[in-house]
């Protein structure tokens, strides 16, 4: 049987990987040193072209529907892994048939959330976890996509200004519709609560849940939910004497990351009252806004913070007054630029540039409590890089040399 290849800008390279034996006999000197979460097939991060690609071993039909879901939501621009290729036809030395493969690429500083969790973070990791999975389920439903298999264990993570933002790694379960019915967004709701609850008790088993109840904490993604998806598609009405409380309502969704490409506005017969309710919502509002003005492009909250700086430094040289493109461009040559290169490589794959901005403003910000005065930046960047940096993992590529899967305690492959 001929090897067959389907990708949409297809490496030569591929051709050279060992097709003809399964997944997990592949020698070690093609795979990379990464963290793996729980799966339900074998999957090996690959080293390929200078890259890392992550490689699924799967049905074949399987495989090529996932790519084909993944890459339509890709260009929905909905937070997800780029899919880079199906690889089937597959068979071993004896001419047996081998299962295809769903190629990937890999994440840069992604980690599944078990990796978080051996790590020493704060006690309410497990809350920031599923706030950004809150987030991210309601994007996907907004866009009428049906996951049908929500959990942890189906997300990868990575850190937004001391947040977490989340993707989509796993589409297999998952379907894209025009539109999700109200049953089928409180489905999925249902199956992430369970799902989250299992894992949480996973983790607590091993010794890696501190001071958070399993059950309590996965009931938050119903209430994270809920509250942004209300807050993202529920109507209001107010007296027309009240019209501020349009711009309010635009304000309010701005603020948490979203823009209103579409707003329904209704008074009633008599003109006493209105009656608006957002009809198109797009997430990315800062980041959108930090990209046309820096060409930064980076999670929604690093994008804030940095929006946040780069006001301060509008303000610290009195700019107030002068083209925000302009001022934009001096911020990222003067301070932005400076300051992440100032870095040594060594430790670059510590953490993004932009997260690094972000945990090097947090220092400052700590210097000064401590002084009682102002600290420049350059100043607080020497102190993080000499006493804070060389501490922190390294999350671009390399977590040991290993990829064992990391251990599950439980059963929770729901």
């Amino acid at each position: 049987m001929a090897l067959d290849i389907t990708a949409s800008r297809p490496d030569p390279a591929l051709l050279d990987l060992p097709w003809s034996l399964p997944l997990e006999e592949w020698p070690a000197d093609r795979l990379a040193a990464l963290p793996r979460g729980i799966s339900r097939h074998v999957v090996r991060f690959v080293k390929l072209s200078g890259r890392i690609i992550a490689v699924k071993e799967i049905k074949a039909d399987i495989a090529m529907r996932e790519y084909l879901l993944l890459r339509n939501l890709g260009r929905l621009g909905l937070p997800c892994v780029e899919p880079f290729a199906v690889v089937s036809g597959r068979v071993d030395a004896d001419g047996e048939p081998l299962d295809a493969c769903l190629v990937t690429r890999h994440l840069q500083f992604s980690l599944p959330y078990r990796a978080l969790y051996s790590q020493a973070l704060r006690p309410d990791t497990a809350a920031r976890l599923i706030d950004a999975l809150a987030v991210l389920l309601v994007k996907l439903h907004l866009a009428g996509f049906w996951w049908g298999d929500v959990s942890l264990s189906n997300t990868l993570f990575v850190r937004d200004a001391g947040a977490f933002a989340a993707y989509l790694v796993d589409a297999e379960t998952g379907e894209l519709r025009a539109r999700l019915s109200d049953g089928q967004r409180e489905h999925d709701l249902e199956i992430a609560r369970i799902n989250i609850a299992g894992e949480l008790f996973d983790l607590e088993a091993g010794g890696l849940l501190h001071g958070e109840d399993p059950i309590e904490t996965s009931e938050r993604i119903v209430v994270r939910y809920r509250e942004l998806w209300g807050e993202l598609t529920e109507a209001e009405t107010f007296d027309a004497d009240e019209r501020w409380r349009v711009e309010d309502r635009i304000r309010r969704l701005n603020d948490i990351g979203f823009d209103v490409d579409e707003l329904a506005i209704v008074t009633d017969i008599g003109g006493t009252s209105i009656y608006i309710q957002p009809k198109v919502v797009d997430a990315g509002h800062h980041s959108r806004r930090l990209l046309r003005l820096t060409g930064l492009d980076v999670e929604e909250g690093q994008a804030r913070r940095l929006l946040n700086d780069l006001d301060s430094f509008r303000a610290a040289t009195d700019r107030q007054g002068d083209d925000e493109e302009l001022v934009a461009h001096d911020w990222l040559a003067d301070i932005y630029e400076p300051i992440t290169r100032s870095v040594p490589p060594a430790m670059r794959g510590k953490l993004e540039p932009a997260e690094l901005f972000h945990e090097i403003l947090e220092h400052r910000w700590y210097m000064a409590e401590l002084a009682g005065r102002d600290i420049r930046i350059e100043d607080a960047t020497v102190d993080y890089v000499a006493n804070v940096l060389p501490s922190k993992p390294e999350e671009k590529s390399i977590l040991g040399i290993d990829t064992t899967e990391l251990p599950v305690l439980a059963s929770d492959l729901a």
